[in-house]
């Protein structure tokens, strides 16, 4: 088990040439037909049987612009191997992004759950250099599990999001989850008979998010859950897990040999990540910035 803590410095925090947040900056997805077409001017159609050769071939994604790219391949002068670079790369880009829509669903990520859009390193207390090396994806190519234990409002919940939503951008299963979810899926699935088909269905993901354990009491469906996931996943998947209590203290929260079992399997391979200082929240919230103002300052008269 790895263990990294860090307390945020006094003085003026240190920044990076490259932040995560600019790291996972997208880029601008250029138009099918590229520069140089003339403004309003409208394609001539593709022939019939072309036409009806991509619609059997189901590419649905460069269909529409197919028209386009030919006429600006003719007026641009493109070579035959620039033409179907850009025609396979249109429906290639379609396929992906459609992938990843469908992953980001699959995930059933939370309502608020967050990205690295929104995400301030320099603000974390995690190091940088640590925030980095977790974005390579590194950790979740071989199997292993991070355990973000700190305070409420400390970023736990937010990096696991962000990381949870860049390892889909990068071609990875995610499955989000809380107690309770996992404790009502269970629940139904003892109805259903359907235990081993549900935890398994879990662990199709190449990472598996339990968030906020701590925050609520633990009933012994939810306990008993955590341990069946937690075995399921252990050294086949990746592990996010988010809490406010720390992983030695567990038999606090659920039964002592269900939470023993757990943890064990859980540390195993896991990098122990504590984040510290004042909740995020409450800090944004003394500075007014979590609200409106009800009534505008004459400035903004």
């Amino acid at each position: 088990m790895a263990t990294q803590t860090v307390t945020k410095p006094k003085t003026t925090p240190r920044t990076t040439t490259a932040t995560a947040a600019d790291l996972l900056t997208p880029r601008p997805r250029p138009e099918p037909g590229g520069a140089g077409r003339a403004a309003g001017r409208q394609p001539a159609p593709l022939p019939d049987d072309v036409v009806e050769s991509i619609t059997r071939l189901k590419m649905k994604y460069v269909g529409p612009v197919a028209a386009e790219l030919v006429a600006t391949a003719k007026e641009q002068g493109w070579s035959l191997e620039e033409f179907l670079r850009r025609f396979l790369g249109e429906e290639v880009m379609g396929r992906d992004e459609a992938l990843r829509v469908s992953r980001v669903r699959a995930a059933r990520f939370e309502a608020n759950a967050k990205s690295f859009a929104s995400w301030k390193a320099e603000l974390s207390s995690i190091d940088v250099e640590v925030q980095q090396a977790l974005i390579t994806l590194d950790w979740a190519r071989r199997k292993e599990t991070l355990v973000f234990f700190g305070p409420s409002g400390t970023g736990k919940s937010h990096l696991a999001g962000a990381l949870s939503r860049h390892a889909i951008d990068q071609g990875l299963k995610v499955r989000w989850n809380t107690l309770e979810t996992l404790g009502d899926q269970l629940a139904q699935a003892k109805v259903d008979g359907t235990v081993t088909r549900t935890v398994a269905k879990n662990c199709q993901a190449d990472i598996v998010v339990i968030d906020d354990i701590g925050d609520l009491p633990i009933d012994s469906t939810q306990a008993e859950a955590f341990y069946r996931i937690i075995d399921c996943a252990y050294e086949r998947r990746s592990i996010i897990l988010t809490s406010n209590t720390r992983p030695d203290k567990f038999d606090t929260l659920m039964p002592k040999n269900m939470a023993t079992a757990a943890v064990d399997r859980l540390m195993h391979h896991a990098h122990l990540i504590i984040t510290e200082g004042e909740s995020f929240r409450l800090r944004e919230a003394k500075n007014g910035g979590g609200v409106t103002p009800l009534i505008s300052s004459e400035a903004d008269r």
